[in-house]
This record gives structure tokens, C-alpha cells and sequence, in this order.
């Protein structure tokens, strides 16, 4: 993939948003920095970068798809009412696809899992400041 300087402007955005953001929060990010700059252009160097694994389009529930930069591939969590994510843990989802394959007879190709659900704040009238971004949950063991 050619590294092109729109391209580098998204990948920029993204990457100072954090990560799980929408096309419309990185094209805000990046048009406070270049004024004007084209909103297909955005979305063409999405799709670009995501063709080429840099970065992973994914849905968290319903509403547009939120792109986060590639690093282990991992799953979500979602809280209904803060919007929070928590990242899954690998080793459970590789659990499920073992569990699968052995009490099924079911090979999973791709695993893919959102789940949807209620944080520890909110479950207890302790919810975030309300925020248009999902935010990244601590990631908590609790015994």
C-alpha cells in the first residue's frame, strides 16, 4: 500500500482518537487539522487501510462500524449504557472454539464475538460522563 499523505492524515486521527471511532469522528479529527479536506477522501483511505490490515473495521451493536488500528486480534464487550468496550480476553475465545470442535464437531474458520451488557459503574449507578466515543473499560479480574 502506497503511504500517501491523506492516508497518513487518517491514520494520524485515528490514531490520536484512540481507537473505535467512526469515519465521521476521524473526518472531524482531520478536517480540524486540514479545513476542506475532502469527506470521500476519508473513507477511501479507510477502506485502503483496512484492505491492507493496518486496520480492523469493527462493529460494536448497532450503529456504524468503528475502525480501531490492527494489533492481536481480539473481541468485545459492549455496556448498553455507557457505550464502554472491554477487550476479550484470547484465551476464552479460544476456549468457545475448543469447545466447539470437541463437544460439536465444529471447526471454527473465523470467530467472531460481540457481547452486550452492563459495566460494573453502571451496574451500580456509577455510569461514566455520557460521551459520544466508546470508551476503553479497565480491564478488571474480580475473585
Amino acid at each position: 500500500m502506497r503511504r500517501t499523505r491523506q492516508r497518513q492524515l487518517v491514520w494520524q486521527a485515528l490514531r490520536d482518537l484512540g481507537g473505535h471511532c467512526t469515519a465521521e469522528e476521524i473526518m472531524v479529527e482531520v478536517q480540524q487539522r486540514r479545513p476542506g479536506f475532502p469527506r470521500s477522501t476519508v473513507y477511501r483511505a479507510l477502506d485502503a487501510l483496512a484492505a491492507s490490515g493496518a486496520l480492523r473495521a469493527v462493529r460494536l451493536g448497532d450503529g456504524p462500524v468503528h475502525y480501531e488500528i490492527t494489533t492481536e486480534d481480539h473481541q468485545h464487550a459492549i455496556c448498553q449504557i455507557c457505550q464502554g468496550v472491554l477487550h476479550i480476553e484470547p484465551e476464552l475465545v479460544a476456549e468457545l472454539e475448543r469447545h466447539l470442535e470437541q463437544r460439536h464437531r465444529f471447526r471454527p474458520l473465523r470467530t467472531d464475538v460481540l457481547v452486550l451488557g452492563v459495566c460494573d459503574d453502571c451496574s451500580h449507578g456509577r455510569p461514566a460522563a455520557p460521551s459520544h466515543r466508546h470508551r476503553t473499560l479497565e480491564h478488571v479480574h474480580y475473585a
